[in-house]
C-alpha cells in the first residue's frame, strides 16, 4: 500500500468508517486506473532519461520497461506494468523506481492521485441523474488521461467528504464582506451580494479556513460542486459562483488571477458577439461579474470570485451536461449520438476558430444539450479563461481585440491549432470513442470516420483557413503532455507532445 492509501485509510476510519471497506476494496482498481494513465503518458510524452518504442520505454540505463500495446486514446486502467521483468502494480512506486529526472513532487502526486481516487470511488453513489448538478457531480474519475486525475494535496479526507462533487455535498459558500473601495470589480456586482459600501465575496469554505477568514464571514450561501470543485451552483438559483481554491488539482493551482477578473467579462463579450455571428453557436456561459479583494495591499488570486450564468438560464427546459459526464448507456444508438454531437461539435468549433478564436473543448468545458430523443440538439461552452485569440483573425472578423491579458493572445496557427485540435480531437472525441467502443478497434475505426466525416462538411461549409484544413486533417495533432509539464524544472506553462491524427486524410 502507498504511504498515502494507508494516511487516508487512517482519517477514514476516524471521520467515516462505514466507507473503510469500499475504501480498501477501490484501491486495486484506483492503482489500475492511475497506472492505465502514466502508460499513456509514458508511451506518449518526450520525457528525459526515456526512449518511447512500440509497447515499451527504453531508460536511459538500459532497463527496459514493458507493458500491453495502448493507443493513445485508450482508456481503461493496467494493472501491472514490468521493469525489466519485475511486476509493478503501484503507478508511484513505479515512477519512483524510474529514476526519471525531475519526477520526485511527481511520485507524491500520483500516491495522492490513487488515494484520492479510491475515496472518490468509494464514496460515489450510483444514482440516475436528474439535474445538471447531478450531470456534473457523476463524473467520478476526473480527466480521463491525466494521471493525477485525482491529485489534491493539500485536501485532507474529511475535507474531500465534505467538498469535493463526486460525493454529492451540499457546501456552504461563505460571504466575506469587503470594503468595495479596496476591491477589483468588474461588470455589475449584484446588489444581493453587497452589505452597504461592502462587498460579500463568495469565498470557498476551504479557503476560508486555510486563509483564517472565518471572522470576517457575515453569512454563507448553500450551493452544490460542479465538475470544476470550486465552481459551484447555488440551491436557490442565480448566478454560478467560481471560487479560489488555492491549491493543486490534478496539475494546476485553482486560484483566480486579478487579471482574469479584469478580463472575464469582455471576454465573455467577445465569445458571445462572435456565437452570434455563427447564428448562436455554440451557446457562451458567460461571466456577469467578477471580483478581487486585497491581500496586503494588492488584489489576490487567493480572494477573488466570479458569477457565471447558470446553466438553466442557458437551457432551462433542456438536459444539459458536459461531455465529460456521458455514458454508453445515455447515448444509445452510439454511432447515431456520435455523428450528431460530431457535426455540432466540429461546426461550432471551426467556425469560432475561423473568426478568430480557439476553444480549449475538452469535456468539462465543453457542454450538451440534449432533445427529446436524447440526441445532442446544441452546445454549450464554459470557462473562458483557457481561450486561444487571435488578434489578426479577429480583425479580419472587423472585430476589436478585447482588454485581455497577452498569455491569451497568438496569431501563430500552431498555437491556436493545439488549443483546440488538442482538446477537442485528442481528449473529447478520443475518450467518447473509446468508452462507446470498449476496445474494438473495427468499430473505433467507423467511428472515426464518423467525425471525420463531420469535420470535412464542416470545413467545406465554412470560409476555412488552408492551414487549418491542413491540420486538422493533417497526420498527427498537438496535445498537452501531462508529465512533462510537471517535472521539476519544467518551463511554466503548457507542455506538448504530438500524437497520430485519427482524422488524417490518406496519402
Amino acid at each position: 500500500m502507498g504511504r498515502l492509501e494507508e494516511v487516508f485509510a487512517a482519517e477514514l476510519a476516524l471521520v467515516r468508517p462505514d466507507l473503510s471497506t469500499r475504501y480498501a476494496r477501490a484501491l486495486p482498481g484506483a492503482r489500475a486506473a492511475v497506472m492505465g494513465r502514466l502508460w499513456r503518458s509514458l508511451l506518449a510524452e518526450p520525457l528525459p532519461g526515456a526512449a518511447r518504442g512500440q509497447g515499451e520505454v527504453l531508460l536511459a540505463d538500459g532497463r527496459r520497461l514493458t507493458g500491453p500495446p495502448r493507443l493513445p486514446y485508450d482508456l481503461g486502467g493496467e494493472p501491472v506494468l514490468w521493469l525489466d521483468g519485475r511486476p509493478w502494480t503501484h503507478p508511484a512506486e513505479l515512477l519512483a523506481a524510474l529514476g526519471l529526472p525531475g519526477t520526485a513532487r511527481l511520485v507524491e502526486d500520483l500516491d495522492n492521485s490513487v488515494a484520492s481516487l479510491a475515496l472518490s470511488r468509494a464514496g460515489a453513489t450510483a444514482t440516475v441523474p436528474e439535474s445538471p448538478e447531478d450531470y456534473e457531480q457523476s463524473v467520478v474519475d476526473g480527466h480521463p488521461y491525466h494521471p493525477c486525475c485525482r491529485n489534491r494535496p493539500g485536501v485532507s479526507v474529511a475535507e474531500q467528504l465534505a467538498y469535493m462533487p463526486e460525493h454529492r455535498p451540499v457546501v456552504p459558500v461563505d460571504l466575506v464582506a469587503v470594503p468595495v473601495a479596496d476591491c477589483l470589480v468588474t461588470g455589475s456586482w449584484p446588489a444581493s451580494l453587497m452589505a452597504g459600501d461592502r462587498l460579500l465575496l463568495p469565498v470557498h469554505p476551504w479557503q476560508t479556513r486555510h486563509l483564517d477568514l472565518k471572522p470576517y464571514a457575515t453569512g454563507a450561501i448553500p450551493a452544490r460542486p460542479l465538475m470544476s470543485v470550486r465552481t459551484l451552483a447555488p440551491l436557490d438559483g442565480g448566478p454560478h459562483l467560481k471560487t479560489a481554491f488555492s491549491t493543486r488539482m490534478t496539475s494546476d493551482v485553482r486560484d483566480i488571477s486579478p487579471g482574469s477578473v479584469r478580463a472575464c467579462v469582455a471576454l465573455s463579450r467577445l465569445l458571445t458577439d462572435l456565437s452570434a455571428r455563427l447564428g448562436g453557436r455554440p451557446r457562451i456561459a458567460r461571466y456577469l461579474a467578477g471580483a478581487a479583494a486585497p491581500v496586503n495591499g494588492e488584489h489576490s488570486a487567493d480572494l477573488s470570485a466570479m458569477l457565471r450564468e447558470p446553466t438553466s438560464a442557458l437551457a432551462p427546459k433542456a438536459t444539459v451536461l458536459p461531455v465529460a459526464a456521458v455514458t454508453r448507456e445515455l447515448a444509445g444508438d452510439a454511432a447515431g449520438w456520435l455523428a450528431a454531437f460530431a457535426r455540432l461539435a466540429m461546426a461550432d468549433a471551426l467556425g469560432l476558430l475561423t473568426l478568430g478564436v480557439a476553444l480549449e473543448a475538452h469535456g468539462q468545458n465543453l457542454l450538451i444539450s440534449l432533445d427529446r430523443h436524447g440526441r445532442p440538439s446544441h452546445l454549450v461552452y464554459r470557462d473562458l479563461a483557457d481561450v486561444r485569440i487571435s488578434p489578426a483573425r479577429l480583425a479580419r472578423s472587423g472585430i476589436e481585440v478585447p482588454p485581455v491579458g497577452a498569455r491569451l493572445l497568438s496569431d501563430d496557427p500552431g498555437v491556436l491549432h493545439a488549443k483546440l485540435f488538442g482538446s477537442l480531437i485528442g481528449t473529447t472525441f478520443g475518450s467518447l470513442i473509446s468508452l462507446f467502443c470498449r476496445g474494438d478497434r473495427a468499430a473505433e475505426s467507423r467511428m472515426w470516420r464518423i467525425v471525420a466525416a463531420a469535420a470535412r462538411q464542416a470545413s467545406d461549409r465554412l470560409p476555412c483557413r488552408p492551414e487549418d484544413r491542413d491540420a486538422l486533417f493533417g497526420p498527427d495533432i498537438t496535445v498537452k503532455a501531462h508529465l512533462l509539464t510537471q517535472l521539476e524544472g519544467a518551463p511554466p506553462g503548457d507542455s506538448w507532445t504530438r500524437l497520430p491524427n485519427p482524422l488524417a486524410t490518406p496519402a
